[in-house]
């Protein structure tokens, strides 16, 4: 396995009753005694990543080693389809497969179950990154771990707890209470250290007519994982869901409206993938390499303070109305501004007060679009890639898209 560099570790099991236990990891010791229920745990010091394996030593009545263990970064990926898509059903794993012989990166695969209250265990078993063993494993948490695998160099452990079609809800643990699949595939991890997690989901709460209403259901998955790992800092960085034909009209901008607002939460990021949807009438995107890395952008800047990284396209901040005229303005366009194809920028629309939107012209002026229409002399709001089928080609220097977004009492937040 790998575990996480530079935190405490925390090593826990079961015993008989008052057994005296005592944990050795490469020299890094601790003991303690099994409580009248028989179960134990001790914390051992923060480690720092060398590459070297080490064992893990458990003796009590009888004696546990566990070999092989790596210190490194320790990462988790969760949501639904989209994260669960295995690297040998993308786009790339012809090239991706029998690249993927990586012995510092570990893989956990948890199996698909649910719990009627949080369980202690899963079924599973660690195994080194291989051509052999990675087929069947997340793709998009594959691409971020091998990502940041390569520009940090360290090993890097990943935890893939996802199941399709599942909403955000049993994912959840609350005061009021913790969803099946929290329990049976979130909650036996706990309190295992991990940098923080990637999360791809969201379809089927637009398909639940969800909107807005999900940036409160992101609030309490974020603090409430926070929460049962006592890590106010834990990473959550996310995936915009993608265009999609069959979704009801206009449920899709409400919910990536939600999604955005949620990067007001500290220690969250956002990947948009609006350009990667060569199908509309499919939803799940088989291009998984560019979702892994672009949300490895967020958490090489963010958690390893890589620099000279753009690591988001550009995030509306607000308008400024100039007669005829609304010019706006964006976070993430501090190299500047771009149509992908060398073609007008697309997908603007603009309103006077009457709420009443026609496709407009929108003109990149350094860090900023000015958007008009002929006949709409008053204008007041501007919406952007706003709807279900949206492919834009606004981008910024950096190759990176725009989120979609509207301009009338926006939420959104820009993840900076």
């Amino acid at each position: 396995m790998v575990m996480q560099r530079n935190v405490p570790l925390p090593i826990w099991g079961t015993a008989a009753a008052g057994e005296k236990v005592t944990v050795d990891l490469d020299g890094n010791k601790a003991s303690t005694v099994a409580d009248a229920k028989g179960n134990w745990k001790v914390t051992l010091k923060p480690m720092k990543a060398d590459g070297k394996p080490k064992k893990l030593t458990v003796t009590g009545k009888n004696t546990v080693t566990l070999e092989d263990i790596l210190i490194g970064e320790v990462w988790i990926g969760s949501g639904q389809s989209n994260m669960e898509w295995s690297l040998g059903a993308s786009a790339s794993a012809k090239k991706a497969i029998p690249a993927a012989d990586h012995p510092n990166i570990r893989l956990f695969h948890v199996p698909k179950k649910q719990a009627g209250k949080p369980a202690a265990d899963v079924n599973a078993a660690w195994k080194v990154c291989t051509p052999k063993s990675v087929p069947r494993f997340s793709g998009v948490l594959y691409f971020f771990g091998a990502r940041l695998h390569k520009d940090l160099d360290v090993p890097v452990g990943l935890i893939n707890s996802s199941w399709g079609g599942s909403p955000i809800e049993p994912w959840t643990i609350t005061a009021k209470g913790s969803g099946g699949m929290y329990n049976g595939m979130i909650a036996p991890l706990v309190p295992f250290p991990a940098k923080g997690a990637i999360w791809y989901q969201g379809e089927t709460n637009v398909l639940h007519k969800n909107g807005l209403k999900y940036r409160g259901k992101m609030k309490d998955l974020i603090e409430g994982w926070r929460g049962v790992w006592k890590n106010d800092k834990f990473s959550f960085y996310f995936v915009q869901i993608a265009p999609w034909s069959r979704y009801g009209n206009g449920e899709l901008p409400k919910l990536w409206e939600a999604q955005t607002a949620t990067l007001k939460l500290p220690h969250t990021g956002m990947a948009v993938t609006t350009d990667l949807v060569p199908n509309l009438g499919d939803i799940h995107p088989r291009n998984k390499v560019d979702v892994g890395n672009r949300l490895a952008l967020w958490a090489l800047t963010k958690d390893y303070g890589k620099k000279n990284i753009v690591y988001s396209g550009p995030l509306f901040t607000k308008q400024e109305v100039e007669g005829k005229k609304i010019r706006l303005h964006f976070a993430h366009a501090e190299g500047g501004l771009k149509s992908s194809d060398g073609k007008p920028l697309s997908h603007f629309q603009i309103a006077g007060k009457d709420g009443k939107f026609v496709a407009a012209t929108g003109t990149i002026d350094g860090k900023t679009v000015v958007v008009s229409a002929d006949g709409v002399d008053a204008p007041a709001h501007v919406r952007f890639g706003w709807i279900r089928t949206a492919r834009p080609n606004f981008f910024n220097a950096a190759g990176l898209p725009a989120s979609p977004f509207q301009t009338n009492k926006w939420q959104g937040g820009t993840g900076e």
